[in-house]
């Protein structure tokens, strides 16, 4: 007779020991990758590599590429965060999606491509990991170009490019390649739609189910401008109401604004979720063409902000997004060590919570 329920979950031992330590102090993330890959300004011969030198469609910029193409690249990126404090790194996988990849015409290769970049990530974190300083995995799984909630046309308000299914199967698809790869963590992170992000939460549940491993979920939105509110029209309340059902390890806000304009938001986050622990990797300030990142802020100011933010009592884990990088990193660590960690009414690890 079949077996018709799912394995109970098995221990995972590494990211057990996450929530005791973000409890002792505050973890920090690593920075943006994009933004490291841009300033090697890698030429299209150099995406391609050997393996996919006659594609017939252009392939610049399509970061997750290099994981297979110029591994040593990403692994290089990930020893800088390493090396610069950083507890843990984000695969390159943000737009390892069937959904995304499709652009290049490389959708057959997204299972390739997040068990590969979780492997590298796997591998630096591990020969960094020490006793004292254990390093982890995040699976990064990025929002889609496509949005189930918002019209495409401006002349039609109904329409839509994509539906809850196909999203749901294509992170289900990235899921179980990021576990095969070693992840520790999985991130769902720059949420402008929440329907979007539901679709992932659903998709990694049904993953977990169906594989008897249950990870911890890190859940990351953003809010776009001054209005307070994600793309889909929520605000920072409403959004963490509609995901909290996933009862993720951390919930917290990225990308779009700095650190100075986020502010606001995070301190509606923390207030709405006392029981689960806060995360926060702002862009470096606003966008500035004539700086070697793209963004305005230093990394003393960076760091200087994200201070405020640890000594306000706001954060679990901190980091940086677009316009960071390993020097920015080093600052936020040194600046945040002496600082205690936002308290939570969060009890038991991870496993006592999720049940």
């Amino acid at each position: 007779m079949l077996n018709v329920h799912p394995p109970a979950p098995r221990p995972y031992t590494r990211a057990a020991r996450l929530p005791e330590l973000l409890r002792q102090r505050i973890v920090i993330l690593d920075g943006a990758m994009g933004t490291m890959i841009q300033r090697l300004k890698l030429s299209e011969a150099q995406y391609r590599g050997e393996r996919f030198k006659d594609w017939p469609r252009d392939v610049k910029g399509n970061n997750e590429l290099l994981s297979l193409t110029q591994p040593q690249i990403i692994r290089d990126i990930h020893e800088g965060y390493l090396a610069a404090g950083a507890d843990l790194i984000e695969t390159n996988t943000f737009g390892a999606t069937t959904i995304a990849q499709e652009d290049y015409g490389m959708a057959e290769l997204v299972d390739e491509m997040n068990e590969a970049s979780a492997r590298l990530a796997r591998a630096a974190c591990d020969k960094f990991s020490t006793a004292d300083k254990p390093r982890f995995v995040a699976g990064a799984l990025g929002p889609t170009p496509k949005t189930a909630s918002i019209s495409p046309d401006v002349n039609d308000p109904g329409a839509r490019n994509i539906d809850f299914e196909t999203l749901r199967a294509a992170y289900a698809q990235q899921a179980r390649a990021l576990l095969r790869g070693g992840a520790d963590v999985l991130l769902v992170e720059t949420i402008f739609d929440t329907l979007n992000a539901k679709a992932a939460l659903f998709a990694i549940d049904e993953v977990f189910e169906q594989t008897g491993e249950r990870l911890p979920i890190i859940i990351s939105g953003t809010v776009t401008d001054a209005s307070g509110r994600i793309l889909s029209g929520q605000t920072v309340s409403a959004f963490w109401a509609s995901v909290r059902h996933a009862q993720p390890l951390a919930v917290g806000l990225n990308c779009a604004l700095g650190a100075a304009l986020m502010r606001p938001y995070l301190q509606e986050l923390a207030k709405a979720a006392p029981d689960t622990f806060i995360s926060c990797y702002p862009n470096a300030g606003l966008p500035n063409p004539m700086s070697d990142t793209g963004f305005d802020e230093t990394p003393e100011v960076t760091s200087r902000l994200l201070h405020e933010f640890a000594a306000e009592g706001l954060v679990n884990i901190v980091g940086g997004c677009c316009g960071t990088t390993p020097e920015h990193i080093a600052a936020i660590n040194a600046a945040v060590r002496a600082e205690a960690p936002r308290a939570t009414t969060r009890r038991g690890g991870f496993y006592a919570d999720a049940g």
